[in-house]
């Protein structure tokens, strides 16, 4: 099912491709900020030199004022609680699924794990938390980042076809609206939304895109076309 709305704060990052796939590799948090404003004194954390590799600080396992803040900016962005700039588990979690999501570049599908012999389909990974759509071998759209089901009310995996389509659907269980509604799962659906990508816990079993791609799989898909989901998000 959709997530509850909220607003998307902010996007710091590098584009990758053609695809509009951000990933923050860096965050730096201005003297005159709101962030800096408030004093950031967690200690170093259990993922310190990973979380500093990815954010472009210095790699040296200990925590400073200038990391706790680039930290605590990247937690709030992607709205991970507590955001007080500590660096751990669920905050490189997070990094590593953006890292994995870059490795993907133009070819989601080098592992064949997706099916190739269907025609269109659209394709979700659980694990890397992306999504593309190809024909045959072809990579017709993405790949891009999703938000897929949360522990407990995950996304299920499985070859499924898409049955329902309703440009702005009303969500009875959550009271938001779901631009691009695309069903395919008894009551699964893609579907936009304005969380971040990589906001946790996740979904309630829906896969959460951003507008613009969820624009985009409204206009290559139809009823009838095959979706497959595969993989297992990390944290479920």
């Amino acid at each position: 099912m959709g997530a509850k709305g909220g607003a998307w704060r902010r996007r710091t990052g590098v584009v990758l491709g053609a695809t509009g796939l951000v990933v923050p590799l860096a965050l730096t948090v201005g003297a005159g900020s709101a962030h800096a404003a408030t004093a950031c004194t967690a200690g170093t954390g259990p993922y310190q030199k990973q979380v500093e590799k990815f954010l472009g600080r210095t790699v040296d396992g200990k925590q400073s004022t200038g990391d706790c803040q680039a930290i605590r900016s990247f937690q709030q962005t992607h709205g991970i609680t507590p955001s007080a700039g500590y660096a751990g588990q669920l905050t490189w979690r997070t990094m590593d699924t953006m890292l994995q999501q870059r490795a993907a570049g133009k070819t989601p599908n080098k592992a064949g794990k997706c099916p190739v012999n269907k025609g269109r389909i659209a394709c979700v990974d659980l694990t890397r938390q992306l999504s593309w759509v190809q024909d045959g071998s072809k990579l017709v759209y993405g790949p891009v980042p999703v938000r897929t089901g949360r522990d407990g009310a995950e996304t299920r995996t499985g070859a499924k076809r898409i049955y329902q389509r309703t440009l702005n659907h009303w969500s009875t269980i959550y009271k938001v609206w779901m631009p691009y509604s695309q069903f395919f799962d008894g009551g699964q659906a893609f579907h936009s939304t304005t969380k971040s990508m990589w906001n946790p816990p996740g979904s309630g079993g829906c896969v959460n895109m951003r507008p613009n791609d969820a624009k985009a799989y409204w206009n290559l898909l139809k009823n009838g076309d095959d979706v497959f989901v595969y993989g297992r998000k990390p944290g479920t």
